[in-house]
């Protein structure tokens, strides 16, 4: 539903914002609220009730029943059941919460807009190595006259963000959940810098990359020690972040390959494909939800 159609897609965090909402309400409900103490007990009861009834009956007994429709469970309703049981939650940036490609734009300050966007495209899309690609789009800006001052006029003009609908709110709701919300980005931090600042996100919970210069202002390439700044980024953030606060579950919400990378090689619980922007059919295929 969330990388169906572009439609579709738009609605991703309505959707996500109503069915937070929804869980807020029903936790603030008198009797939805279970004690913990009281689970052990119920399920050694339930468990030796199921045996008896196997041996007493001789057929299949409520265990077997309920086995089944655990089984039965869609890798959407499992996304949405982590995702209430999460303790963190982590954003890509370009084309998920906002609905720009900043170093597209920074492309654009510098007169090569479409050879970045070609770079990006194939980056994002898995089939280069994002450090490659990464270190081919800032040559061609540092060729196309990339200095710092440049640099930080161009930020100051195309710096705003273009905010994805609805997802202000998601990241509130998140937030009110008691979840820590996290932006987990292949773009540029001076491009990000805004993004997490009007979302209420702490800098420690902000990774991203950095576009070094020498003294003189030219450029001098980027931080490689950055793990975002390479393939495999993502899933060293979260597997990092899950050891460091003991996270529990964790889960991506992006529209690219790295992001699902974060499922697939990392720690992630399930990865929340978005398609509002751009729908990749590589993560339409794969995402859980």
């Amino acid at each position: 539903i969330l990388v169906s159609s572009s439609d579709q897609s738009q609605t991703i965090f309505h959707i996500l914002r109503s069915f937070l909402l929804k869980k807020l309400h029903m936790s603030s409900v008198p009797g939805h609220t279970r004690s913990r103490r009281c689970l052990l007990p119920f399920v050694c009861t339930f468990s030796a009730g199921c045996v008896l009834f196997a041996v007493f009956r001789g057929e299949p007994s409520p265990c077997d029943v309920a086995g089944a429709a655990i089984k039965a469970e869609t890798s959407v309703d499992r996304a949405k059941r982590l995702l209430v049981e999460s303790d963190a939650v982590f954003f890509d940036v370009d084309s998920t919460v906002v609905k720009t490609e900043g170093i597209n734009l920074l492309g654009d300050c510098f007169g090569v807009m479409k050879e970045i966007e070609n770079l990006t495209t194939t980056a994002m899309n898995g089939n280069i190595k994002f450090q490659d690609a990464m270190a081919q789009r800032l040559e061609l800006m540092a060729e196309h006259g990339m200095t710092k001052s440049k640099l930080d006029e161009c930020v100051r003009v195309e710096g705003r963000p273009r905010w994805t609908r609805g997802v202000r709110e998601v990241v509130r709701r998140l937030h009110a959940t008691g979840k820590h919300v996290y932006l987990v980005s292949g773009g540029f931090k001076v491009m990000i810098g805004p993004v997490a600042e009007k979302l209420g996100i702490p800098e420690k919970r902000v990774f991203g990359n950095t576009i070094l210069f020498d003294v003189d202002g030219h450029y001098a390439g980027f931080d490689r020690q950055a793990p975002t700044s390479r393939s495999g980024g993502k899933p060293a953030v979260l597997k990092a972040m899950g050891k460091e606060n003991g996270y529990r579950t964790m889960i991506m919400i992006g529209d690219g390959a790295t992001d699902m990378d974060a499922r697939t090689e990392g720690a992630a619980a399930a990865f929340i494909g978005y398609g509002g922007v751009t729908a990749r059919e590589k993560i339409k295929k794969n995402a859980d939800w």
